[in-house]
């Protein structure tokens, strides 16, 4: 990462008239979606309730959720309460529209916490407690008796100042990460608890342009491993809560008082599965997920409101006649992050094996003017994500390393990227790209096989926070992502010949404005290189990487329609390749 962000430093102005040339050649694509993305877009952008979906946000908000816990069961039961409400059938009998809860064992364990507080044992104000800071007690925490534990304070400073200093049985502050500080000082040690100060860099607590009150009392929630011999906790502090302890220290010894109700749960993890059964090819679906745990607003309540949304607006527009039922299956779940979707994606592998595409949904309704993020597409796995390019920076979540070999093309990116900008075009809403990164529920379905990208926003300095509330949420945001969702699974689902064409056409576009971007960057990169040949091979590695991947993208066309391919419709992609070939290869 840091060789990374010095070659982006290093080219900033580069940066900047790179991105505006794609922005310019993105903005510049055709402007009319196919027939059937068009109509599917007006329909459901006409009843997509965004105050509805907010609802769903606003009921999540009062849970920590964790798969088996109760604000996790209770966020699966009200969701599809919701989507029966909305005319979806709780049925396991054939119907247009169907949801169910399907249940599997819990290789975890759900845990929850009434009473987390942490305060100096002479004074009754807390210093951390669940009423004010909501999730600073770490997860797997056990309680303390009913009158709490009393123990010294211990600072060890960045996390590794031991020496000389009694430990065990006393309550450890360090600036390392919870995990590592927790397994020095309890493990090891023999510490009652631990209280750490880390935070990522990106939440800048010490930015005089971001400093408020409310930044000063925030903190990065976490977690501590489950040990039913040791019994112990964590904490996780704001800076202005281990200021205070650090005040007092200087002047002597201290004692705090933690006082602690947890709770271990042993139930099964839930997925939440709505369909829109496809009417002449079921078994192949357009899958779109939102996860359920996390004790976030944005994080991930956004992403299961706005998955709500597009699902109520879907069905409603099908049960007015406003639209068909689709051609292909529309499935809509709702899952433990990441291991959700690969328990569904083993235990019905009948089911699995029929995914077209994949949508995932986490953190889509942020407030960007509070929360510094924005709207991102993070895109199936391309070259963009093998070479780090100016046009295509990463986000401060950093990418993971993927292998040249691994990328196989698709019609995913450059399809929703025209929805989101369809969108962008009615609103003004801001729409970005990003290379993939990994993390979500798309990298259970693209270790599948699966052409999958997600929509998300980053950077967000409330991310993992305290105050990822309900206050920092969008509902136009989350409005502007629902349909473009929405408009992208539908054309996905139900796509005619014509529309197949159209797409093509969409990516002949793309791919000449992806390789011309690729031979400026490129020559703009190898003029500030030291070693001229070995920057030409590098340029020539990247551009036959674009090239295979168009080629591929454009032999995903053939197998859109619903109709299947046609001799017309393989002669229009050999045309196409071959044209984008000859141009970029002389």
């Amino acid at each position: 990462m840091r060789l990374r962000r010095t070659i982006l430093r290093a080219s900033a102005t580069t940066l900047l008239g790179l991105v505006a040339s794609y922005q310019t050649l993105a903005q510049s694509a055709p402007q009319t979606l196919p027939p059937t993305a068009e109509r599917a877009y007006a329909e459901v952008a006409s009843r997509f309730d965004e105050r509805d979906a907010l609802s769903i946000v606003s009921f999540m908000d009062q849970y920590w959720r964790l798969a088996g816990n109760p604000g996790f069961n209770a966020s699966i039961d009200h969701i599809r309460d919701r989507l029966v409400a909305a005319g979806f059938t709780a049925a396991t009998t054939a119907a247009p529209a169907t949801v169910r809860v399907d249940e599997f064992p819990n290789t975890g364990r759900g845990w929850d916490y009434r009473v987390g507080t942490l305060q100096f044992d002479d004074e009754s104000e807390p210093l951390l407690s669940r009423e004010r800071d909501r999730v600073s007690l770490a997860i797997n925490s056990f309680s303390t008796q009913p009158r709490g534990l009393t123990a010294p304070l211990v600072d060890v400073g960045a996390g590794s100042d031991y020496a000389g200093k009694e430990i065990k049985g006393a309550v450890i502050l360090g600036d390392a990460p919870l995990g590592r500080l927790w397994q020095e000082a309890v493990k090891r040690r023999g510490a009652a608890g631990v209280i750490s100060t880390d935070i990522a860099d990106y939440i800048r607590p010490a930015d005089p342009s971001a400093m408020s009150n409310e930044q000063k009392d925030v903190l990065q929630w976490g977690s501590v491993p489950y040990d039913a011999a040791a019994k112990a906790f964590g904490f996780k502090s704001s800076w202005r809560a281990s200021d205070r302890m650090r005040a007092r220290l200087k002047h002597g010894a201290v004692n705090v008082r933690v006082t602690i109700d947890s709770t271990f749960y042993e139930g099964p993890t839930r997925t939440l599965v709505a369909e829109i059964p496809g009417r002449t090819r079921p078994a192949e679906r357009i899958v779109m997920v939102a996860h359920v745990q996390e004790p976030g607003a944005n994080d991930d309540g956004s992403g299961c409101g706005t998955l709500y949304g597009l699902a109520r607006a879907l069905v409603t527009a099908i049960k007015s006649g406003a639209l068909p039922q689709p051609e292909r299956t529309l499935t809509f779940m709702w899952v433990d992050e990441v291991r959700g979707s690969r328990q569904w994606i083993t235990s019905r592998p009948d089911e699995a094996r029929g995914v077209q595409y994949m949508f995932a949904m986490d953190m889509t309704g942020e407030d960007t003017s509070k929360t510094g993020g924005t709207f991102l597409i993070e895109k199936q796995a391309d070259p963009s994500a093998v070479w780090a390019r100016p046009s295509d920076p990463h986000t401060e979540w950093g990418g993971s390393e993927v292998k040249p070999e691994r990328l196989k093309g698709s019609l995913l990116n450059d399809v929703h990227l025209a929805m989101c900008l369809r969108r962008a075009r009615d609103t003004g809403w801001v729409v970005k790209t990003n290379p993939y990164e990994g993390g979500s529920d798309h990298t259970a379905f693209a270790s599948a096989g699966v052409p999958s990208l997600l929509n998300w926003h980053f950077t967000d300095r409330y991310y993992h926070t305290s105050q990822d509330r309900l206050d920092k949420v969008s509902a136009a945001e989350m409005k502007n992502v629902g349909i473009a969702v929405a408009t992208s699974a539908w054309l996905l689902a139900s796509a005619t010949d014509q529309d197949a064409a159209a797409v093509l056409n969409l990516l002949t576009h793309a791919a000449q404005a992806r390789l011309t971007l690729e031979r400026e960057q490129g020559s703009a990169l190898a003029a500030r290189g030291t070693d001229p040949a070995a920057a030409a091979a590098i340029e020539k590695q990247v551009t036959a990487a674009w090239l295979k991947w168009y080629d591929e993208a454009f032999e995903s066309v053939a197998r859109l329609p619903i109709a299947g391919d046609t001799d017309r419709m393989r002669d229009q992609i050999a045309a196409a390749k071959a044209a984008i070939q000859s141009e970029n290869r002389r």
